[in-house]
């Protein structure tokens, strides 16, 4: 199993900005798709962006042209930049390889006024 630990997440205003972050444990971190979830309350927890090793990326349509996601696979750290904030972006936000269940503590991101 990877254990992943977030961080970066916060209290930020609608339309502003947060650059999350998770590191993996495990040497062959790179060989895995890793996907940032969220999960609001009330609400099942939902995919809004994922990674292979070689780069491809894919967004929920929520999302799309907000978010961006990005890895440095020497650090096992992925991220999530964040952009124009919406309301209904807040959630749990966290990390797992894609397919599997690496759930963590995750960070919490809140966007209000």
């Amino acid at each position: 199993q990877v254990q992943f630990v977030e961080s970066g997440g916060g209290l930020v205003q609608p339309g502003g900005s947060l650059r999350l972050s998770c590191t993996g444990s495990g040497s062959i971190f790179s060989i895995y798709v890793i996907g940032w979830y969220r999960q609001a309350p009330g609400k099942q927890r939902e995919l809004v962006a994922s990674i292979t090793g070689g780069g491809t990326t894919n967004y929920a349509d929520s999302v799309k042209g907000r978010f961006t996601i990005s890895r440095v696979n020497a650090k096992n750290t992925v991220f999530l930049e964040m952009n124009n904030l919406k309301p209904e972006d807040t959630a749990v936000y966290c990390c797992s390889r894609v397919g599997y269940n690496d759930w963590g503590q995750g960070t919490q991101v809140t966007v209000s006024s």
